[in-house]
């Protein structure tokens, strides 16, 4: 009965693509599929693994890999993300220099996903050469998330100014000062006066709201986006204390910006 139960399972994850579907968890296998074991279901999912039409991408939740994919043996991201975090009932949103891309931030091809959830902590995922590595937040902005049209439904993203926010408070995840602000020049394009919000001050240290409004003015030279967020924030009455530019590196004997209250502890130099 083994072949039988492979070639069923098998015409079942090729009907889930017809549909538009290239993931699925064993709670939904077991409900469309109710004359399936536990073991029979495992035996058989074992076998398409084995042949690499299916992939485990996090405990009971399965990849089905087209042939376009077969190579790499793993789907992009943005196919699966939304509906793995739906499964295992985790607000998300995808972050950093990801998030960056879907706005034309693209300078430089990153080769691990960051995707912000809530707590508890999730362990990063690694499969067939992927990487995805979560943050925890304690709660998620929704209010600042864009939805965007993906090749198998929407994904949660980052809107232009928390995308900004998190890259500079989460630095050194993504490569450095320098390569944020590099990506901040492109980003910038994207960025509204009015994303300067109540709710994005809510969600972000004053602390990274500081350092990206001196990269806005003394590095970017944007005074429409500096001053929007300096007037936003001087509205909210929000206090500033000395922070470094570069959280990482010695603070004496660097001057400070006066209107941020950033010490430049560092240089930064912009890629073309």
């Amino acid at each position: 009965m083994g072949k039988q139960e492979e070639i069923t399972l098998s015409q079942w994850t090729e009907n889930l693509q017809s549909r538009g579907r290239y993931a699925f968890s064993l709670s939904l296998l077991a409900d469309e599929l109710p004359g399936y074991t536990e073991i029979a279901a495992k035996r058989a999912l074992s076998r398409l693994s084995a042949k690499g039409r299916i992939i485990s991408i996090y405990k009971s939740y399965y990849l089905i890999i087209p042939p376009q994919y077969s190579s790499k043996g793993i789907l992009p991201p943005a196919m699966f993300l939304d509906g793995l975090m739906k499964n295992i009932e985790r607000p998300y949103y995808l972050a950093l220099l990801n998030a960056a891309g879907f706005y034309g931030a693209s300078h430089q091809q990153p080769q691990e996903f960051f995707v912000v959830t809530n707590f508890p902590f999730l362990r990063s995922t690694q499969k067939k050469g992927l990487k995805i590595n979560y943050i925890s937040k304690k709660n998620i902005p929704e209010s600042l998330l864009e939805s965007m049209k993906t090749e198998t439904g929407y994904l949660k993203v980052s809107n232009p100014a928390l995308t900004a926010c998190d890259l500079i408070q989460f630095e050194k995840r993504v490569g450095g000062i320098n390569r944020v602000s590099t990506v901040l020049n492109e980003l910038a394009e994207s960025i509204k006066p009015e994303m300067f919000s109540t709710e994005l001050f809510e969600h972000v240290p004053v602390t990274a709201l500081q350092r990206l409004g001196y990269i806005l003015e003394e590095i970017l030279e944007n005074e429409l986006l500096s001053n929007a967020l300096y007037k936003a924030l001087q509205k909210k009455k929000v206090t500033f204390f000395r922070t470094a530019l570069k959280a990482s590196a010695k603070i004496n004997g660097f001057s400070s910006n006066e209107r941020w209250k950033v010490i430049v502890n560092t240089e930064i130099e912009i890629d073309d």
